[in-house]
């Protein structure tokens, strides 16, 4: 019988009894919350925000995040584990890793204490879905060749230029 490529020896990091413990936890989750959906969610073109509040329920967003801000306070394994259970259990189309790996971790590093208070407790309760708006007509994802600008207008800032393909753009409220 030959050997899948899943079939190697964990990673040193892998081999923590607590990481299993959230794996096989987070594999039951997709199993059960998400698999039987993923036929209708690619139907309709959105995965329905109380998957996103079951998973927040879970502590499946913000995994990393301090738990002074709502987060589970766990670390970048934690979210590749979800990531990598997403994946074995085929649930494309919910956005789960660009809200905890792209945009939580940007909030924690760069965020105000203001901005980290209002709005990952949210983040990782589901209450709130964040989307991330980079690819341009003409520019692609490439960052450098953005046209939108920001500018600042008194306490506001004025944005133009357009987007396309906003990831978690139909189900974000953030």
């Amino acid at each position: 019988m030959q050997a899948s490529p899943l079939d190697v020896p964990k990673a040193n990091w892998r081999q923590d009894e607590e990481l299993e413990i959230f794996s096989d936890a987070v594999g039951q989750f997709f199993e059960k919350e998400c698999v039987p959906h993923v036929p209708q969610w690619r139907k309709d073109g959105i995965v329905p925000m109380e998957i996103w509040k079951k998973a927040g329920e879970m502590g499946l967003l913000g995994a990393s995040v301090p738990e002074e801000y709502g987060g589970a306070g766990g670390d970048f394994r934690h979210e590749a584990i979800i990531i990598e259970q997403q994946q074995w259990k085929g649930v494309d189309g919910f956005g789960i890793t660009l809200h905890n790996a792209i945009i939580a971790p940007y909030i924690v590093a760069y965020g105000t204490e203001e901005q980290k208070r209002r709005w990952l407790p949210g983040i990782c309760s589901g209450e709130l879905v964040t989307a991330i708006a980079m690819t341009e007509p003409g520019a692609g994802s490439d960052l450098q060749g953005m046209k939108t600008t920001a500018k600042r207008d008194g306490d506001e800032y004025v944005i133009n230029g357009s987007k396309t393909f906003i990831s978690n753009g139909q189900t974000a409220n953030l």
